[in-house]
C-alpha cells in the first residue's frame, strides 16, 4: 500500500506543489491585510495548505488517469506510471476520490464562501484534461485552474472576492497558461498525428512561442497592477522586478528551433519565480 502510494505521488510529482503554494499563500495573506487589517491564523494557513494539496493532486492524477492512452502513444510519456502499469487505474481513482474529499474538508474548515465555490474549482480541475481533445484555448482552462488557487487564498482569508483577488488570479492564469505554452511545443508533431490541439499546433511553435511571451507581459503587468492596487510598496517592486528578469531569461533560453532548455524553464525557473515573488512581498508586509 505505501510503496503505491509512494508510486502515485511521484506520478503526480508532488514537490511541485511549491509552484501554487507561494501565490495561495500570497493570496491569503494580502487579502486578510487588505481586508481585515490583519494576518491570517495559522490554522487558516494549514488549511489553505491542505485544500491547495488536495486540490492539485486529485487534478494531476485525474489527469494522468484521463491521458493515460495518450501517454502510452507519445515516446515522451510512454513510461509514465499508468501507461507502464506501475499503477492500477482503480488505484489511481481511488486517490483521486481521497483528495477531492481532503479538498472538501479543507474548504469547509474556512468559511461558507469558499464551500459555495467550491464547485467551480473543481469543475476546471476536471475539464482541463479534456479541452486538448477540442480546443487550442486548452491552456487557458489550465491557467483559471491553476489561477483559482491564489483566489482561493484570497477567499479563504476574507470570504470575499474583491479587485484585487481578481487580478491577482488573473496575474497567476496567464503565467501558468503561458508556460504550458511552451511545454506543449514539445508535442507538437505527436498532438498532430493524434487529433490533438494546442496553440503550438494551431499557431506554429514560432508563433506560439510569442504568445506565450505576450501571456507573461500579461502577467508583468498585473503584478505591477497590484503593487497600484494595494497598500504594497518597494520590497513587492523588487520583488516584481526580478520576477521580470526571470520571466525574461526563461523565453531566452527556449526557441522554436531550439527546446532543449526547456525543462529548465518549465520547472526550475516556475518554482523560483513563484517563492521569489511571495518572499519579497512578505518582507514587505513585515517591514511596515
Amino acid at each position: 500500500m505505501l510503496k503505491k502510494l509512494k508510486l502515485v505521488l511521484d506520478m503526480i510529482k508532488f514537490e511541485h506543489s511549491i509552484f501554487a503554494l507561494p501565490f495561495a499563500y500570497l493570496g491569503s495573506i494580502l487579502g486578510s491585510l487588505e481586508v481585515n487589517g490583519r494576518f491570517p491564523t495559522w490554522m487558516q494557513i494549514l488549511w489553505i495548505t491542505i485544500a491547495m494539496v488536495g486540490a492539485r493532486s486529485a487534478a494531476m492524477a485525474l489527469n494522468r488517469i484521463i491521458d493515460r492512452h495518450i501517454d502510452a502513444k507519445n515516446p515522451r510519456t510512454a513510461e509514465r506510471h499508468i501507461p507502464k502499469g506501475l499503477i492500477p487505474v482503480s488505484y489511481a481513482w481511488g486517490f483521486v476520490i481521497v483528495s477531492f474529499i481532503v479538498l472538501f474538508i479543507a474548504a469547509s474548515q474556512l468559511n461558507s464562501l469558499a464551500v459555495k465555490l467550491l464547485p467551480i474549482a473543481v469543475f476546471f480541475l476536471v475539464f482541463y484534461s479534456y479541452t486538448k481533445r477540442f480546443t487550442w484555448a486548452c491552456h487557458f482552462v489550465l491557467g483559471v485552474a491553476t489561477g483559482l488557487g491564489p483566489l482561493g487564498g484570497w477567499i479563504a482569508t476574507t470570504g470575499q472576492i474583491n479587485l484585487e483577488g481578481i487580478l491577482l488570479f488573473l496575474t497567476v492564469a496567464l503565467w501558468i497558461g503561458g508556460f504550458d505554452v511552451i511545454y506543449a511545443c514539445q508535442d507538437v508533431e505527436f498532438d498532430r498525428r493524434e487529433g490533438l490541439h494546442s496553440i503550438p499546433v494551431r499557431f506554429g511553435v514560432k508563433r506560439g512561442l510569442q504568445i506565450s511571451a505576450l501571456m507573461h507581459l500579461g502577467t508583468a503587468i498585473g503584478l505591477l497592477a497590484l503593487l497600484w492596487l494595494t497598500d504594497l510598496g518597494i520590497f513587492f517592486g523588487l520583488g516584481v522586478i526580478v520576477a521580470l528578469i526571470i520571466l525574461i531569461y526563461e523565453h531566452s533560453i527556449v526557441s522554436h528551433d531550439d527546446l532543449s532548455r526547456l525543462n529548465t524553464a518549465f520547472f526550475t525557473m516556475n518554482g523560483v519565480l513563484s517563492v521569489i515573488v511571495f518572499c519579497f512581498m512578505l518582507i514587505d508586509v513585515l517591514s511596515r
